[in-house]
């Protein structure tokens, strides 16, 4: 519901903070007071239409800002659309704000941060449904309407049978859709795959075997250069020529004259062991050497086989994926592909057999469906031409129109005859209504705004109430040509929808606004030359004063008649529960 409500420099409002609990709230005052302009400032944080316009005189800019808790039965929705575009906080209220300025550039807020119109008015579905503002009311928009007749009816039982067949349906012919394009092109595709699978499976990749061809290929390819550079080394290190000793014989000079030293200098002695580990290390480096060498392989044969090996693993590697592991695991699939492939006919005459079974389930379920909706719309008709009745509009009928549009991909209810379907089952519907009788029932989208408007939108929100799940519904001009006695009946209607619903409705009737859970009298005043618009909260005395002047002056018998229509509006209430 609408908790708080905050306007400033907004028409003739300079400022304004209203705070707001359930039930029924009601909005009275003078023609011109700016009743209409608190409704046209919630219109407008929920997406409605601004323009600079509306930014009072002589200010740069207008401000509105409502705070909403997020309503239980909307709160996967609302918290789901928050987190898509990052603005979810983990609270469980809900700021919604508006800046409108006069050179016409607004922008638009959800909790604090900025964000496109679009998404208040996504937001607002789900918070706000404002009668006598067309554009933003729920039951005008027929998508909505089938799902207000599910709740209505308390099919949850027969709408989850329907549509778990429903989806099972779908999963399988998504299965068989597959397999005959597959089968489509088998012959081609078998050939394709049995080529792939061939080709790397008589590959015999193994991950790591590049790398150790290509050091293999190297040392093959390099092995006169090895083998010189080794014997060259062993030569320096054990060998020597004429002229110079090898390095082991002078390192093993030098450990000899450091021993010499050892014996006569003990603290030489780590130096000594120092020098002996060099020798002994020198001495490992020269038999690793020999080894090394006679390793060495003058192998032309197997160097061109490594390298053809070499080159077929970079072909499936640009072919298959980019790497060996990449070729392997696509060779995998491949194969299952084509044992798919294979197999394709065997699989789709199962499934052909499996969708007969599933089509016959999903047609039970769907009937028994559409047979629980057509008599629970019977009963909501009945019950919304019972209300209109009590709303002054007798003769008005109300029906809800079932279509089932025929489709050659649907489902075949009878020979020849195959029906739409989807998720929601077979039935596509659509609220009618003639307000008058002698006319014909026409879709509620099209019947005229205005005060008619607000009392069928009563009348079918009573009869929702259980069903409808927008937290807030406001009111505008519901009381057009009705006179007292309707008043009462009307005020009873708002009162016990108000148990379900925070209703606001601005009123001139003071019948309808004895029924009340909050009374807000709106009031203008000229201070200088300007125009202010003020609210104040109306209880005891002053609200009898309030509905006295309602029926034309605060004289002693209009406070009285003021005192006795609250009186009967109390005993309706009580009655009511």
């Amino acid at each position: 519901m609408l908790k708080e409500l905050r306007i400033e420099n907004f028409a003739i409002i300079q400022e304004l903070e209203l705070h707001f609990d359930s039930g029924l709230v009601i909005f009275t005052g003078e023609t011109g007071a700016g009743k209409s302009i608190i409704l046209d400032a919630i219109m407008a944080l929920v997406g409605g239409k601004v323009d600079g316009s509306m930014v009072r005189k002589g200010a740069e800019r207008a401000v509105l800002e409502a705070l909403f808790p997020i309503p239980e039965t909307y709160f996967e929705e609302i918290t789901s659309i928050l987190k898509r575009e990052d603005l979810y906080e983990n609270e469980p209220y809900l700021t919604l704000g508006r800046e409108i300025r006069v050179e016409g550039r607004n922008v638009a807020r959800v909790n604090g941060r900025s964000v496109n119109v679009g998404l208040l008015k996504e937001l607002g579905t789900y918070l706000v449904d404002i009668h006598g503002q067309s554009e933003h009311l729920s039951l005008l928009d027929v998508r909505s309407h089938l799902g207000l007749l599910d709740r209505y009816a308390g099919c949850e039982v027969e709408l989850a049978r329907y549509r778990a067949e429903y989806h099972r349906l779908q999963d399988l012919r998504k299965e068989l859709k597959s397999l005959r394009d597959l089968e489509l092109e088998s012959a081609k595709r078998s050939e394709l795959l049995n080529f792939q699978v061939q080709e790397i499976e008589a590959a015999q990749l193994k991950p790591g075997e590049e790398e150790e061809l290509e050091q293999e290929r190297s040392r093959l390819a390099n092995a006169e250069t090895l083998s010189s550079s080794t014997q060259e080394a062993l030569a320096m290190l054990d060998e020597g020529s004429p002229e110079t000793s090898s390095a082991i014989d002078l390192l093993g000079q030098a450990s000899r004259l450091v021993a010499g030293l050892a014996k006569i200098d003990p603290a030489q002695t780590a130096l000594q062991n120092q020098l002996d580990d060099l020798v002994a290390t020198l001495g490992e480096i020269n038999r690793d050497l020999r080894r090394y060498l006679d390793g060495i392989e003058f192998n032309p044969r197997r160097l061109e086989q490594v390298e053809t090996r070499l080159e077929l693993i970079h072909q499936l590697k640009r072919k298959y994926g980019g790497s060996i592991e990449a070729a392997i695991e696509y060779g995998r699939n491949a194969r299952a592909q084509l044992e798919k492939v294979q197999t394709a006919g065997e699989r789709i005459r199962e499934l052909e057999e499996q969708e007969k079974e599933i089509i016959e389930r999903t047609v039970a379920a769907g009937q028994a469906l559409t047979a629980v909706r057509r008599e629970a719309a019977a009963r909501m008709s009945r019950a919304v031409e019972n209300e209109l009745s009590d709303l002054s509009l007798a003769g008005a009928k109300f029906a809800v129109e079932f279509h089932q549009p025929e489709s050659a991909s649907g489902l075949e209810i009878e020979q020849g005859k195959k029906i739409a379907f989807s998720v929601t089952g077979m039935d596509q519907v659509e609220f009618m209504i003639a307000p008058n009788p002698g006319e014909g029932l026409k879709p509620l989208v099209k019947i005229a705004s205005g005060g008619e408007t607000s009392r069928l939108m009563l009348a079918l929100k009573n009869v929702l109430a259980q069903a409808d799940y927008v937290p807030t519904l406001i009111f505008d001009e519901i009381d057009q040509g009705i006179g007292g006695r309707v008043g009462f009946i009307v005020g009873e209607k708002l009162w016990r929808l108000a148990r379900k619903h925070q209703v606001m409705c601005v009123t001139h009737l003071s019948q309808l606004a004895a029924f009340g859970d909050e009374h807000f009298k709106v009031s203008k005043r000229i201070v200088g030359e300007r125009t202010l618009t003020g609210v104040e909260a109306l209880s005891g005395d002053e609200r009898v004063m309030e509905l006295a002047l309602m029926t034309g002056s605060t004289g002693e018998s209009n406070q009285k008649a003021a005192e006795e229509i609250l009186q009967q509006a109390k005993h309706r209430q009580q009655e009511s529960y």
